[in-house]
């Protein structure tokens, strides 16, 4: 298995920490040399080791502040059908 390259290039924010103390953190990641994106995932305390996380692009992260603000979604940049959203 080819083994996986990333940098984290910001910091943003830690989210929270288990009892293991792994952190779930909001970062820039550059995943295999390609430009960083928003990333969401818990991290052991030397940030070796990793769990399964989701990484955003600039759109997605800029979608998903609007909704957690409570703004509305205009869908119609997205090929979604809102029905299955919602």
């Amino acid at each position: 298995m080819a083994e996986l390259k990333y940098e984290i290039t910001e910091h943003i924010a830690v989210l929270g920490e288990s009892s293991r103390g792994w952190t779930k953190e909001l970062n820039k990641v550059s995943w295999n040399d390609y430009p960083p994106k928003y990333d969401i995932r818990e991290w052991s305390p030397d940030h070796q080791r990793m769990g399964k996380g989701v990484t955003l692009s600039e759109e997605e992260f800029e979608a998903l502040k609007r909704v957690m603000l409570g703004e509305d979604l205009v869908t119609d940049s997205f090929d979604v059908d809102e029905n299955e959203i919602l």
